[in-house]
């Protein structure tokens, strides 16, 4: 694999201002993509794309930094038009923000319970709304890091916000499942892969010890290589193709979950 394979290509990296998005940011512009780096706010984008030109032999002209806070739809629609105006022809699409759900039920000024909305709402929307620039050549894809917990998961399709019964594990486990199942949408060729048990913000949820962030980040960059021919709705442990939950198998419950999800983001379906 050589390390210009990725020379033209257009990453978008969400959550990569620390853990498994910064190494994935990191890597892909070594390999010489230009990569948009997206951060929690402009700050913190921008300290990002700093330290990555500081520590490494990326070049400035390969970072643009952008900012939305997931909590926020509205700044989610805002990110996604700035992005097709400035890229109209995205090559992939890393959704990998990600936050451990709260002790307490919290629910975002949109009305979603927020690792939800965090985890999967926010990353729907993007992905609709990046469609026209995913898709404007051939190849474009999504690639969600979504770990092997969403296997412990269900989606409770009449109280999605959980406020009747909320459990912190069991709400992150349905937004991780609720991204792996989108991933077997048809709209946009999309994967997932579980990086492995990395060192980051979330291992509390899973152990005491990971890998780093380097090695978990690189199961990631290699679905983005175009080299690498991927099946969409395919879910990927590390390096190896494996079944994902059998929701994200069954059409019914993508048509579902899209259904719920337009719902909920203030889409009228397409």
């Amino acid at each position: 694999m050589s390390d210009s394979s990725l020379s033209s290509r257009t990453v978008l990296v969400t959550g990569a201002t620390s853990g498994i998005g910064y190494e994935t940011a990191r890597q892909l512009a070594e390999r010489g993509a230009t990569v948009l780096v997206h951060g929690r706010t402009a700050e913190d984008a921008r300290a990002a794309a700093d330290a990555l030109i500081a520590t490494t032999d990326i070049r400035e002209d390969q970072l643009r930094t952008y900012a939305a806070d997931f909590a926020r739809l509205d700044e989610v629609e805002t990110l996604a038009r700035t992005v097709v105006a400035e890229h109209p022809h995205l090559d992939v699409l890393v959704n990998n923000a990600g936050m451990a759900a709260p002790e307490r039920h919290t629910v975002t000024a949109d009305g979603n319970e927020i690792a939800f909305q965090v985890n999967f709402l926010a990353h729907y929307l993007l992905t609709c709304l990046l469609e026209p620039a995913l898709t404007s050549d051939p190849g474009g894809r999504v690639v969600n890091v979504s770990p092997a917990l969403h296997r412990t998961g269900s989606i409770q399709w009449s109280d999605p916000n959980r406020a009747r019964r909320y459990s912190r594990l069991a709400a992150y486990a349905q937004s991780q499942l609720a991204l792996t199942v989108f991933a077997a949408d048809p709209r946009v060729t999309a994967v997932s892969v579980h990086p492995g048990v990395c060192d980051t913000a979330l291992l509390p949820l899973y152990s005491h010890e990971g890998m780093s962030p380097a090695e978990g980040a690189a199961n990631v960059v290699r679905l983005c290589d175009p080299a690498v021919e991927i099946v969409n709705g395919a879910y990927y442990d590390r390096d190896a193709r494996v079944e994902p939950a059998s929701a994200a198998a069954e059409d019914r419950t993508v048509k579902r979950l899209n259904k719920l999800a337009d719902l909920l983001v203030g889409r009228s379906a397409a």
